[in-house]
């Protein structure tokens, strides 16, 4: 009696590994963007905290960019978003915001993309004390604000 190896042939093989690199190649871009989406909507959260914030602020002191005793909004222990950052648990920081044209009655809120973000098509996102919102990017603004 010839007893019979069964296994699989190095042609089974190349077959395998070469549907997983397929199916690889599509889904990785998918979640790359699902995670690009994901950061953006912490971000949008922490922009219109920090809106919020500027309106405490004006409310408190009739203007955005000093306080009664005339401390700049900008100065130290002032605006929470002097150096603020969007990043997860992990630590990684993926937008930097800051305060721009702030003058007394208006402001803009920046947030610029940087390390793994700074590739999204969205570019930076800008918040007026008026509530417009804008990007700099390729993509729409109501794609991105949404």
């Amino acid at each position: 009696m010839k007893s019979r190896i069964t296994g699989f042939t190095l042609i089974e093989m190349v077959i395998v590994v070469a549907i997983i690199g397929i199916l690889a190649a599509i889904a990785y871009p998918s979640y790359q963007d699902s995670v690009r989406k994901a950061r953006r909507a912490d971000l949008k959260a922490v922009l219109i905290e920090a809106s919020q914030w500027m309106e405490r602020f004006y409310t408190d002191n009739l203007r955005y960019d000093q306080n009664r005793a005339g401390t700049a909004v900008t100065a130290a222990g002032q605006f929470p978003g002097s150096g603020l950052t969007v990043s997860p648990k992990d630590g990684g920081v993926f937008y930097n915001i800051s305060l721009q044209a702030v003058n007394q009655s208006s402001y803009t809120l920046q947030a610029v993309p940087t390390n793994a973000q700074s590739g999204d098509p969205c570019g930076n996102f800008t918040l007026t004390n008026a509530g417009v919102r804008n990007v700099t990017g390729s993509k729409p603004v109501a794609e991105c604000w949404r």
